[in-house]
Order: structure tokens, then C-alpha cells, then sequence
């Protein structure tokens, strides 16, 4: 008998189900059918994979070592489906997100029309909040899968960098510093800010950046904490202050010539935007497809 990946898939979705019927009813199968399809797999390999109970099932020892494997191996044949749907479009579904501000009002639109041609047959169904709120709905399974701003150290939840993007200095282009040629933190500091809430990904950027030049943020003048990019740059505009955003996000005002963008010399506000979701999760192919769009496309030339 020759390893089976259907019978992967559903050991995975039993172990992942904590429940023979509980898999049954995800993969549309009778649960003497997935009882039978793990015991051949333990038949295989000659190990009990789960440790059964009246009330529930475990994982054995064997079970462990083998779920990682399972998993790898049904994400490689969705990456493969994806890759080879690329030439027949043909993949369906519903792409559902989470998108930080910056990303979900700014760049995810430029990216969506060119995703759109090469899989026409998806629709996308995006919420735009902020970095801290996402990653609450991906640990609480009522996202599975989000894009955002700052890169997220949490033990259940993978994060991949795919897109680089800088903040800059925003301000007025009647404002004093529209037109000096260095600028300096010294002088930034003169003026009020206009800043993203705490918990942002661009706030917590500027934080990082900061705290390493050894600055201590309550030493600026924070006039205002906004609630969107939107919202800043209306404050900005109305001269209210003066905010440190993505250059993505001004790419308008500063063609109509509303804004200036400036370099602070020796600072550099670097962050990339990162895809996260569970650890324990097997994304939907329509999240996929999108993820092997984002790797393969030049994604410079939308920023």
C-alpha cells in the first residue's frame, strides 16, 4: 500500500476537528468512512495515531510528529492547484481579509484590479482595521486571514513579510519645513503631530524608530490621535499639525501639491506589511491564490 494523501487530509482534518464526526461533516464523508481511512493510515505506518475515548480523541505521540507533515503536504498541493490555476483561471471562492488601514484604504486597491484579471472568478470581501484589532479576530477564528503593518510575535500566529513600504515626514506645503533641504529631528520636534492611535502599525513604526535614535515620544507636541489615515490627512491639510504616514498614502495630495514629504535626517521609518494567520490554520485556496499573487508580483510599482 502505497501513502495516501487523501488519507492525510483527513487524519489533519480529524486532528484538527478534535472529532470523527466533526471531520466527517467537513469533508462531506460518513464517519465510518473516515474511521476506516485512519485506520489504514495507521495500518501503513503501524502506529496508533490517536488515543480514543468514549468522550474524546487524542493525539498519540506518532500523531504529533505526523500532523506537521500532513499539513505541509496539503498546503503544497493548494500552492500547486494555484500555481496551475494561473494558466485556466478557473479557481473559485470567496476571499475574505483583514486589512490595516494603510494597507486596506491605499495599496490592497491598486493591488485588487491586477489579482482580479488573474482570477476573475473570486470575490473579495475585505475588513480595514487596525493591526491590534486584526490580530484579535485571527486568534479568535473570526478571521483567518489578515494583512497588516507591523510584524506580530505570537506563538499560534505565522507572519510573512511581503511588501516594504517607509514612512516619511508629512506636512503642509505652505509649512515652514515644506522647504528645507535637511531636516532635522531638532527642528521636527518644534511643531504639533498628528498621529495614529495607539496600537497602529504605522504608530508603532514611528515608536520603534524612535526609541532606537533614543528619543523619548512624550517629548513631542501629539495635538490629535486619529483614528484613520483618512482623518490625518484632513488634520494635516487644515494645518493642525504635521504626522508621519506612508508615502503610499499622500501619493494624491502631493501631486495636487497639498503636501511636502520629507526625509529626517538619520532617521528612517522602515516597516514592511505582513500576512498573518494561524499556525493551525489550512487557508482557503482563495487566500492562496491571493498570497502567491502578492510573492510573484512586483508589488513596488504599486506604492
Amino acid at each position: 500500500m502505497a501513502l495516501n494523501f487523501h488519507q492525510l487530509h483527513i487524519f489533519f482534518t480529524v486532528a484538527e476537528k478534535g472529532s470523527f464526526s466533526h471531520a466527517a461533516g467537513a469533508l462531506h464523508m460518513t464517519q465510518p468512512a473516515v474511521t476506516m481511512q485512519v485506520q489504514s493510515l495507521e495500518d501503513y505506518f503501524g502506529v496508533k495515531l490517536f488515543h480514543r475515548s468514549t468522550k474524546k480523541i487524542e493525539l498519540s505521540e506518532a500523531g504529533r510528529a505526523l500532523l506537521p507533515f500532513a499539513k505541509n503536504s496539503i498546503e503544497l498541493i493548494r500552492e500547486t492547484d494555484v500555481a496551475m490555476s494561473r494558466f485556466t483561471k478557473m479557481i473559485e471562492g470567496r476571499l475574505q481579509l483583514g486589512a490595516s488601514l494603510t494597507m486596506g484604504e491605499y495599496i490592497l486597491p491598486r493591488l485588487l484590479g491586477p489579482f482580479s484579471k488573474d482570477y476573475p472568478n473570486i470575490s473579495v470581501s475585505m475588513k480595514v482595521m487596525n493591526t491590534t484589532q486584526i490580530l484579535d479576530e485571527v486568534l479568535g477564528h473570526q478571521l483567518n486571514f489578515g494583512l497588516v503593518e507591523a510584524p506580530i510575535h505570537h506563538p499560534d500566529v505565522h507572519t510573512e513579510a511581503i511588501l516594504s513600504d517607509e514612512l516619511k515626514l508629512i506636512v503642509p506645503a505652505d509649512h515652514p519645513l515644506a522647504d528645507m533641504e535637511v531636516v532635522t529631528l531638532e527642528e521636527v520636534l518644534k511643531y504639533p503631530f498628528v498621529l495614529r492611535e495607539q496600537g497602529s502599525g504605522t504608530r508603532r513604526v514611528m515608536e520603534e524608530e524612535f526609541a532606537r535614535c533614543n528619543m523619548d515620544c512624550s517629548s513631542m507636541k501629539i495635538v490629535m490621535e486619529l483614528g484613520s489615515t483618512g482623518a490625518i490627512k484632513s488634520a494635516v491639510e487644515a494645518g493642525l499639525g504635521i504626522s508621519i504616514l506612508s508615502q503610499s498614502s499622500v501619493k494624491h495630495e502631493v501631486t495636487l501639491g497639498l503636501f511636502k514629504v520629507k526625509q529626517i535626517e538619520n532617521i528612517a521609518f522602515e516597516r514592511s506589511f505582513y500576512a498573518i494567520y494561524l499556525n493551525s490554520t489550512l487557508l482557503p485556496i482563495s487566500a492562496v491564490s491571493f498570497m502567491t499573487f502578492l510573492r510573484q508580483e512586483d508589488l513596488s510599482r504599486f506604492l
